[in-house]
């Protein structure tokens, strides 16, 4: 089945971190996967954004133990054969302080383990690391990807992140640039994958079009980080292989 847990570690903020975790939950769920997404970008809280209604409860409810992680997890409505459900971020501000104490990461970490019980694959988008939660996420997963945007930013901050992941026991398994040729585009000479620039307003996800240039890209990547076989087809390109 491959690599059941797989954390997203952005080099920076907008990097892109989120939107290239969702677009591989889409594209695994493409290819049948059931995929939960957990939010440890507490700050940002951007994955609430891919759920519509009510949150009433989230991530940082979980890990301050006031609800199972079952009422945190959200389906997301794809056009996909497979399944995708987010665990989101979206909490007052006296909720996310105490959601980054230690002793509030144990309880994500064990939050995580269960859900990998569950689910083929847990995807985690996880900030630069300097907090408990991203530590947490980071530490728990089987492998991890620095995210870094393909940009002078993005180039100068990478062995930063590449060093504290080292320190925490927990090493990058490959670096993907994002953003690439956006208008201040540059190589990322330690990316394995490389993903192109998506626009504010494009079409989420973008993983679920196969014409788009954004799906074969992320799917090849997904392949090669979880140890999958997803068998996509693109139009282009006939059948999908790594």
């Amino acid at each position: 089945m491959g690599v059941p847990t797989l954390a997203f570690v952005g080099c920076t903020g907008g990097a892109g971190t989120t939107r290239l975790t969702v677009e591989t939950a889409a594209t695994l769920a493409r290819g049948g996967r059931s995929v939960a997404v957990v939010d440890a970008a507490f700050g940002t809280q951007g994955l609430a954004t891919y759920v519509d209604g009510r949150l009433d409860a989230d991530v940082t409810a979980v890990a301050v133990g006031d609800v199972p992680v079952d009422s945190a997890l959200f389906e997301w409505d794809i056009d996909a054969d497979g399944r995708v459900a987010l665990c989101p971020a979206h909490a007052p501000f006296e909720r996310l302080a105490r959601a980054k104490s230690a002793e509030s990461a144990q309880t994500l970490e064990r939050a995580i383990e269960e859900v990998a019980g569950r689910f083929d694959h847990v995807l985690l988008d996880v900030p630069p690391i300097a907090s408990n939660q991203a530590v947490a996420a980071a530490t728990t997963a089987q492998r991890r990807a620095l995210v870094v945007p393909a940009s002078r930013r993005g180039g100068d901050l990478l062995p930063r992140q590449q060093g504290r992941l080292r320190d925490i026991g927990a090493p990058a398994s490959a670096v993907v640039a994002t953003r690439v040729h956006g208008d201040d585009s540059e190589p990322v000479e330690d990316a394995a994958h490389t993903v192109p620039h998506i626009g504010a307003g494009a079409s989420r996800p973008l993983a679920t079009d196969p014409d788009s240039d954004v799906a074969p890209t992320v799917a090849a990547m997904a392949e090669d980080l979880l140890d999958v076989d997803l068998g996509l087809t693109f139009e282009d390109d006939g059948l999908f292989s790594r």
